[in-house]
C-alpha cells in the first residue's frame, strides 16, 4: 500500500470526519489518497489559522481530535497559534505539516525550518515520519494522546518522499478505549468531611468539567446538595444559568460584583478548572478559605492557587460520589446570603440592559442577543472588550451554547469557531460575535463559510479601536494613544463575497435586522456601531469602590 494511503486508512480507523487545511506541493500525495477516501470529506480554508481554529473547536465539541492540514515552513508557522490556541483550551487537536523530501532534496534549504522542534513546546507530541511502516503506530498514539485528560495539540511531519513509499504488510493498530480511574476513597471521604464542616461553601465550576457525564453529575450535585455554585468564563452552560442556586460567572479575577459571595464563602470546591484558564478568584496564604480541587489531575501549585486537597480522578464519578456521600446533609447549609448578593448582582447587571442609545451599549447587544436566540442557539466570540460583558451578563442555558475562549484568548479564531458550531449543528441558531478587530485577523474565512453553504449571523462590534487594550490603558491613567484604525465598508465588503450585509442605525433597528438574518439562509453579516464609554465607569470605578469597602460578615 501508498504510505499516503495508508496514513488515510488510519486516520478513518480513527473516525476521522473532517480535514481542514490548506495544501501544499509536499501534501500533495496526501490529498491523492483523501480524494479517495469515502468517509473523510476535506474542508479547504482560506488562512492555516481558519484551518486550525476549526479542528480545534471540532475536538472542542466532540471530544474527538479534530484534524488540520498545511505544507511546511510558511504554512506550518502558521499553525503554531491553532496550536498553542487548542493545548491551552484542553481541545483535542491533530496537525499534520507536509515536508521536503528527507532523503534526497534538490532544492537545498528552500522553505525548510525545523518544525517539529517548533511545535514541541506547544503540543503533548510532535514527530516526523522517517519511515513509512510507522505511519499506523504514529497515528495511533498521537491521537491517544491528543483526547487522553488534559486534551491537547500533537503534530506529525509527513515528508513528501515518505509519503510515495510504498509500504509492505501495512496494519492498522485497533483503538482500544480506556476508562479514567475513579478517585480514591479516602479522597472522596476527605471531601466530603470538609464540605459538611463547612458554613458558607461554594461550588465553582471549570472548563474541564465541560464534558456530558459531568455536567449531569454537578447538576444532580446541586439539585440534591443545594449548594450555590458559580462558574469560569470557559465553564459557562455547563449547569443551566436559570438555576436558582446559580450566582453568576467570575469575568474578572477579582473585585467583581461576584466576588462579595466568594470572598465571604469558607469551602470552594473547584470542579474542572486549572490556572491555564484566567483565575476566577485568587488564594493567599492568609486565606481562612479552603479549596478543594476536583479534577483529572492533581492541581498544578501557583502563588495563587495551592488547594488544600485534591480528588483526582472520572469527574463525574467523584461528583456522584460525593453526592451519595453528602445526601443526608442535603439543603443544611444556609444559602441566604449567597442568595441576597445574587439578587444584589442581577440587580446591577442588569443596568443598561434597556437602554436604547446608540451606537449600542455592550450590555443592551448582549440582552437583544439573549432574548432573540432560543434556549440552544449558539454564541461564539472572538476575543475583545465585549467578552466580559457577555461571560457577566449573558446566561447560557445550554452545554456548548456560549463558546469562548479564556486560555489563549487569541484573535481571530471566532468565525473559524461558529462555522464549526454550524456545521455540527445545522439545526440550531448560530452567532459569531467579533470585534471589528479580531473579524479581520480571518475575515477571509467568509469565503469558506458561504462555499459550505452554512447559514450564519456574523456580528460586528465596531468602535474602530482595539477597545479592550484601550480600557486597560486608560485604567493606567496613560493617554489614548496607537490603538485606533479604520475599518473597510463591512456591508460593501460582505457583499464582495456573496454574503448580505446589514448596518442598523438604531437599537430598534438592530432587533430588526438580527431577527431577519436568523431566519434567512446563508452568511449574514452585520456591522453594528458600539458604545464602550462606560466601560471604565463600570468596571474599574464601581470594582475599586466595592474594593475599597469593608468586607461584609456573615451573620
Amino acid at each position: 500500500m501508498k504510505a499516503s494511503d495508508l496514513f488515510i486508512k488510519a486516520l478513518e480507523n480513527e473516525g476521522v470526519e473532517y480535514i481542514f487545511g490548506l495544501p501544499g506541493e509536499e501534501n500533495l500525495d496526501f490529498l491523492e489518497s483523501l480524494r479517495k477516501s469515502e468517509k473523510i470529506e476535506l474542508i479547504l480554508t482560506r488562512h492555516e489559522q481558519g484551518a486550525g481554529f476549526m479542528a480545534a473547536t471540532y475536538g472542542r465539541l466532540t471530544g474527538k481530535p479534530g484534524v488540520c492540514l498545511s505544507t511546511l515552513g510558511p504554512g506550518a508557522t502558521n499553525l503554531v497559534t491553532p496550536a498553542a490556541y487548542a493545548q491551552l483550551g484542553a481541545m483535542p487537536l491533530v496537525i499534520i505539516t507536509g515536508q521536503k523530501p528527507i532523503k534526497k532534496s534538490k532544492q537545498g534549504k528552500f522553505q525548510i525550518i525545523d518544525v517539529v522542534k517548533m511545535m514541541h513546546p506547544l503540543t503533548k507530541y510532535t514527530k516526523q515520519v522517517t519511515h513509512s511502516s510507522h505511519i499506523p503506530s504514529m497515528v495511533r498514539e498521537a491521537f491517544r494522546l491528543a483526547q487522553e485528560e488534559r486534551p491537547g495539540a500533537v503534530h506529525i511531519e509527513l515528508p513528501e518522499d515518505i509519503a510515495a513509499e510504498d509500504v509492505e504488510n501495512p496494519r492498522i493498530f485497533e483503538v482500544v478505549d480506556f476508562k479514567i480511574p475513579n478517585a480514591g476513597k479516602d479522597a472522596i471521604q476527605q471531601a466530603a468531611d470538609l464540605i459538611k464542616k463547612a458554613g458558607r461553601p461554594l461550588l465553582l465550576i471549570g472548563a474541564g468539567a465541560n464534558r456530558k457525564r459531568a455536567s449531569m453529575a454537578l447538576t444532580a450535585f446541586v439539585d440534591s446538595i443545594g449548594i450555590p455554585f458559580f462558574n469560569t468564563q470557559m465553564g459557562k452552560g455547563i449547569i443551566d444559568e436559570r438555576h436558582p442556586l446559580y450566582l453568576g460567572t467570575a469575568a474578572l479575577s477579582n473585585y467583581d460584583f461576584l466576588h462579595e459571595a466568594i470572598d465571604e464563602s469558607d469551602l470552594i470546591i473547584n470542579v474542572g478548572h486549572d490556572t491555564i484558564e484566567k483565575p476566577p478568584f485568587f488564594m493567599h496564604i492568609e486565606d481562612k478559605r479552603k479549596v478543594i480541587h476536583l479534577n483529572f489531575f492533581p492541581a498544578e501549585i501557583d502563588e495563587v492557587y495551592f488547594p488544600q486537597l485534591n480528588v483526582i480522578g472520572d469527574i463525574a464519578n467523584s461528583v456522584l460520589e460525593l453526592t451519595d456521600s453528602l445526601k443526608p446533609y442535603s439543603n443544611s447549609w444556609n444559602t441566604d446570603f449567597f442568595l441576597n448578593i445574587k439578587s444584589s448582582v442581577s440587580t446591577r447587571l442588569a443596568k443598561y440592559g434597556n437602554d436604547n442609545r446608540f451606537p449600542v451599549l455592550p450590555q443592551r447587544a448582549v440582552k437583544i442577543v439573549r432574548d432573540i436566540l432560543p434556549d440552544d442557539g449558539i454564541v461564539t466570540l472572538d476575543n475583545g472588550m465585549y467578552k466580559i460583558w457577555f461571560a457577566r451578563n449573558y446566561p447560557a442555558y445550554v452545554q456548548n451554547s456560549l463558546l469562548l475562549d479564556n486560555a489563549l484568548a487569541t484573535m481571530g479564531a471566532g468565525l473559524p469557531s461558529a462555522m464549526m458550531a454550524k456545521k455540527m449543528n445545522p439545526e440550531k441558531k448560530v452567532i459569531s460575535i467579533n470585534g471589528d478587530g479580531g473579524f479581520m485577523m480571518n475575515s477571509q474565512e467568509l469565503e469558506t463559510a458561504i462555499r459550505m453553504q452554512l447559514d450564519l449571523v456574523v456580528i460586528i462590534l465596531n468602535d474602530h479601536a482595539y477597545g479592550m487594550i484601550q480600557w486597560k490603558q486608560q485604567d493606567l491613567g496613560f493617554e489614548k494613544y496607537g490603538l485606533d484604525y479604520g475599518n473597510p465598508d463591512f456591508v460593501k465588503y460582505a457583499e464582495s463575497f456573496g454574503a448580505q450585509g446589514y448596518r442598523p442605525t438604531s437599537v430598534e433597528e438592530f432587533q430588526k435586522v438580527l431577527g431577519e438574518a436568523l431566519s434567512s439562509k446563508g452568511v449574514q453579516l452585520i456591522d453594528l456601531a458600539v458604545d464602550y464609554s462606560l466601560n471604565h465607569e463600570i468596571l474599574n470605578v464601581l470594582i475599586k469602590k466595592y474594593s475599597s469597602e469593608p468586607k461584609k460578615t456573615t451573620p
